[in-house]
């Protein structure tokens, strides 16, 4: 178990993590992490990040044509999805 001192920056208290946790975790100044507070305990737990989200015409365009579901836009729907038409975006020189 760790113990730290609390100090004070401005209106704020200011708690120093360990640097086993720190680096177990690999975080570093200006990591984002998420606290909880249940009763007197306070928790905290890195936030993990999300890969960059990409249009569906990105990850077509990454997918090998010899593993594509042709017609798979024209599938009807088989739960509570929400599916436009499908229009392809085309790029000059592509």
């Amino acid at each position: 178990m760790h113990t730290a001192t609390l100090r004070r920056a401005g209106g704020s208290l200011i708690l120093t993590v360990p640097q086993a946790y720190a680096e177990q975790n690999k975080l570093t100044a200006g990591s984002k992490v998420e606290i909880n507070i249940n009763g007197d305990a306070l928790s905290l737990k890195p936030v993990k990040n999300r890969p960059p989200r990409r249009s569906l015409d990105e990850l077509l365009a990454q997918t090998p044509e010899d593993h594509r579901v042709h017609g798979w836009n024209e599938m009807p729907a088989v739960g509570l999805e929400i599916v436009p038409p499908y229009e392809p975006h085309t790029k000059a020189g592509v």
